[in-house]
């Protein structure tokens, strides 16, 4: 996550603070903000840029199954000269 996105989030939640503890307003964003931070960090997260082009990805490998799929199933499908018992061409 970007660090101007925990700060503006930090910012929200020390500004939610009830007037009579904004005298330590300052060192509540702070907090908020490295609690926010550490708790992120332990995420396994990846950017939306990174989920886009894995999603491509696997879209791609959808289609390219499905091809096959279809594939051997139309193989599947047709018969066989070595499995209908036609004569076999002697050389």
């Amino acid at each position: 996550m970007r660090t101007e996105t925990i700060d503006r989030l930090a910012k929200r939640l020390a500004e939610a603070v009830p007037e009579g503890l904004r005298s330590v307003r300052d060192d509540l964003e702070q907090n908020f903000r490295s609690v926010l931070d550490s708790g992120l960090s332990r995420l396994d997260l990846v950017t939306r840029e990174e989920f886009e082009v894995q999603q491509a990805v696997l879209a791609r490998t959808r289609q390219k199954l499905e091809a096959l799929e279809r594939r051997v199933s139309g193989l599947e499908a047709t018969p066989d000269a070595a499995t209908t018992g036609s004569p076999a061409k002697d050389a």
